[in-house]
């Protein structure tokens, strides 16, 4: 389980946008298998979103799974250097516990059931209160045999010790027989005595328990005598015996098991400390997705608490990366996108290159460092280029892109022109809900002081899409509503027709300003506009200065 958790602190996600599209999810596969094969294997492609129509058909085109999904990297209790203490059973004496207590140097302990569940936890407090009330109450109960035997490291003497599974009774140091009063009289007494014949068989006439002789032998006589007692012999002096005895019960008589504060890996840190604060435990167990015990946790362990690493493939604006980035360390930025608002407290390594996909750059990375991809990893990219180019008739597209888009391909033994059309003829069936259709590439943007969030659907027959028109304009305005944006657009990118149908809400007038409109009820047609990036979000910011 160390292990385990060991690689998680480790692991480096890569990560897409949110919404991901083919681009950004191919990017963070590719960029990941390629870091892994240069010899660091912490790597892992992650997405924020659900897999689109068209990233599922080309994932199953070349037989991959879709990479981890992931919705937050705050710092959670896996990330923290906690302690990993040995966790004792339920069964285990008293004795073995503080003895591991004192070897970890740890005041506290989590004891678990035989299935490595919870059971409670042991304390040092534990221990010297359980100690403190035993000279007032010198009684043991159902303390097992075994358990006895190993704390003394004795050995039963009688065949009738050998028929006792348990030991109870009051715990009694036998005095000399000149002291009749102060003789112990219990037969439900547990006897603790030396070289002292007279005693032991007092002892045994009464029938009590058990006798444990400390540093002495026995008589044969006194072992054939039949009473139902149990005689232990230990090297141990009868001080540390009668010690011994009280530590020799199971650590489920004195540890703590109600009212337990307990965290799971997967809990975030800023809960995790506001229940601490509430609470005065010294130590907190830590439980796994199966509830089984994998450490301990103490307040210290939040001073530094160990940020996620993430590398961002395919955006650089906070807007639309993963929740909790300002708990994360950016270690890399690779994309193709203007630059945004990520900020970071170390210089990264940011590699930002004005051509049609990321997808390129990360290919021509594989080439930098002499490497050539798999054949399911060049189909994956070559599949990545021609949707974020929208089969090269995007604005954004470069010779570059089309240059390895081409080898690629040549290296998967696959047809562009075919992988074009089954990627965008994937688009959005009949059976997709409008709301779930409209947010399968949904971005945010704050640009000048304005709000907007533009979609896109590239497809091969936007007429379909059109039907659904008045669907996506009051889920278009209730966006607005509800987060206050001054607009929406959703762009129906025909790659046939080489155009866009745009559908907008919000600021009507800088639509039609941006886009040369005229008469429209928040819909047009607009011939060669085909990229958001490089396009309409350009168009917009140059009229909002």
């Amino acid at each position: 389980m160390l292990r385990e958790r060991n690689e998680t602190m480790d692991t480096i996600y890569i990560t897409g946008h949110r919404n991901p599209d083919t681009d950004s999810v191919v990017s963070a596969m590719a960029y990941a298998a390629l870091k892994n094969a240069l010899g660091d294997r912490r790597y892992q492609a992650a997405r924020l979103g659900q897999i689109s129509d068209e990233t599922q058909t080309v994932l199953n085109r070349f037989g991959v799974q879709p990479p981890k999904l992931i919705g937050d990297v705050r710092t959670q209790v896996r990330d923290l250097a906690f302690d990993t203490p040995p966790t004792l059973s339920a069964a285990a004496t008293i004795s073995r516990g503080w003895q591991t207590m004192q070897a970890e140097k740890i005041s506290a302990i989590p004891v678990a059931n035989e299935d490595g569940t919870l059971f409670g936890m042991l304390s040092a407090g534990d221990v010297a209160n359980y100690d403190m009330s035993s000279v007032r109450n010198p009684q043991v109960a159902e303390m097992p045999i075994y358990n006895l035997l190993s704390v003394l490291e004795g050995k039963i003497l009688n065949a009738d010790g050998e028929l006792r599974d348990s030991i109870s009774g009051e715990v009694t140091i036998a005095l000399p027989v000149c002291r009749e009063n102060l003789l112990f009289s219990n037969r439900d007494s547990i006897v603790i005595c030396g070289d002292q014949p007279d005693m032991i068989r007092r002892a045994l006439e009464m029938q009590v328990n058990c006798v444990i002789v400390c540093q002495a032998e026995v008589s044969q006589e006194l072992l054939d005598m039949q009473t139902g007692t149990c005689i232990i012999s230990t090297q141990y002096d009868a001080y540390r015996a009668v010690r011994l005895i009280y530590h020799a019960l199971p650590i489920s008589h004195i540890c703590k098991t109600k009212d337990l504060v307990c965290f799971h890996l997967d809990d975030y840190i800023d809960d995790v400390r506001d229940t601490v604060l509430e609470s005065r435990f010294r130590a907190y167990p830590i439980l796994d997705e199966e509830e089984r015990v994998v450490g301990t946790l103490s307040r210290f362990h939040l001073l530094k608490p160990r940020r996620k690493q993430v590398v961002l493939v395919d955006h650089n604006e906070k807007a639309q990366s993963v929740m909790g980035l300002d708990q994360a360390e950016i270690l890399e930025i690779v994309d193709h996108h203007r630059l945004a608002d990520i900020q970071t407290k170390n210089p990264i390594y940011v590699r930002n290159e004005p051509v049609g996909s990321t997808a390129t750059i990360v290919a021509g990375m594989y080439q930098e460092k002499g490497l050539m991809p798999t054949a399911k990893m060049a189909g994956l990219l070559a599949s990545a280029i021609v949707s974020d180019t929208v089969m090269f008739k995007s604005p954004t597209c470069t010779q570059r892109d089309m240059d390895v888009a081409n080898r690629m391909a040549r290296i998967a033994n696959v047809s562009l022109d075919e992988l074009g059309k089954a990627i965008f003829s994937a688009t959005c069936g009949d059976d997709k809900s409008a709301e779930a259709i409209l947010y399968t590439d949904y971005k945010e943007f704050h640009i000048a002081g304005h709000d907007l969030a533009v979609s896109q659907i590239t497809c091969m027959d936007s007429e379909r899409l059109l039907k659904r028109k008045d669907e996506f304009l009051k889920i278009m305005s209730d966006i607005r509503q509800k987060k206050k944006f001054d607009t929406v657009v959703l762009m129906i990118t025909d790659v046939l027709l080489e155009g866009s149908q745009l559908l907008y809400v919000g600021d009507e007038d800088t639509i039609h300003q941006a886009f040369n409109i005229k008469g429209s009820e928040n819909c047009a047609f607009v011939p060669k506009i085909m990229s958001r990036k490089k396009q309409v979000i350009p168009m917009l910011s140059g009229l909002w200065g």
